[in-house]
């Protein structure tokens, strides 16, 4: 019987986002939700008009700062380390092919679920101290929304003024994106509807996957992290992913006191074979 393309490839991003909620603790109906959301569970998604690319949506510097601060964490030191900050808290690298690596970390699906976890509970933890009182998915989404200083102010106004004008807010992002920001009648919406705007999506985002959920759930949880759409590969370093995986479940086999031997292609992985592997390992707790 053919599995469907689709399918296989919502079941293996999937399985990826489900790792990353284990690992970080971040709640995975919302890495779920927002993942439909922003990219319909694509992981090679591109938006037109921006810089924002991969299943989350990063755009380039929001992508450098999280990785700056949160890759180290997930077998990603090597890219953390080449990422610098101007002066005027810009996040630079200094080597064109290694930027360009990094950014393209943002289409696989592993590494963009695990950062994007990560920017959600430094959001969960900053909004939660801010506001005095537990976050909600919506009020993250929000944070990815808006940033971090426009979701703090989106969310004080909302609870003194609910029917305060988003767009007179938020002329800026407004002109970007009328669909949030106006009623199909060119009416402007209120704070408080386009909260409930964003949870509605949220939680169809979520719920319109609900058929490949158990899917994930049952996957082999090396091949949901080094899988979607058949291979990863690690950007700007050509390397397939199937040797990495293999090399894990090695290691894994050997820690586990298994007999599994060895080749000596998995006994000398390469430095881009290591960093894919290292993060497989790290993920599962190994």
């Amino acid at each position: 019987m053919s599995v469907n393309p689709i399918t296989s490839r919502a079941n293996s991003v999937t399985a990826a986002i489900r790792r990353a909620a284990e690992a970080t603790g971040v709640d995975f109906g919302y890495l779920l939700g927002q993942a439909q959301v922003e990219s319909g569970l694509r992981a090679d998604a591109h938006a037109r008009t921006s810089s924002a690319s991969g299943l989350y949506q990063f755009i380039e510097q929001s992508w450098l700062a999280v990785v700056k601060r949160h890759g180290a964490e997930h077998g990603l030191g090597w890219a953390a380390d080449a990422i610098g900050q101007s002066a005027s808290g810009r996040m630079t690298v200094a080597d064109p092919a290694m930027r360009q690596a990094i950014l393209d970390m943002r289409n696989d699906p592993a590494i963009a679920s695990l950062m994007a976890a990560e920017h959600a509970a430094d959001n969960k933890g900053a909004l939660e101290a801010s506001l005095g009182r537990d976050a909600t998915g919506t009020d993250l989404y929000m944070a990815h929304f808006l940033g971090l200083g426009g979701a703090r102010s989106f969310l004080r106004t909302m609870a003194a003024n609910p029917g305060a004008s988003g767009a007179a807010m938020f002329p800026a992002a407004a002109a970007a994106n009328r669909g949030v920001f106006f009623e199909t009648d060119g009416a402007p919406r209120s704070l408080a509807a386009i909260y409930q705007h964003f949870a509605e999506k949220l939680g169809a985002g979520a719920g319109a996957i609900d058929g490949v959920m158990q899917a994930a759930a049952d996957a082999s949880p090396l091949q949901a992290i080094a899988t979607a759409e058949g291979a990863t590969v690690i950007p700007g370093l050509g390397e397939s992913a199937s040797a990495a995986t293999q090399w894990a479940e090695a290691t894994l086999d050997r820690l586990n006191g298994g007999a599994r031997t060895a080749t000596a292609s998995l006994m000398r992985p390469t430095p881009a074979t290591a960093r894919l592997a290292y993060l497989m390992l790290a993920s599962l707790g190994a």
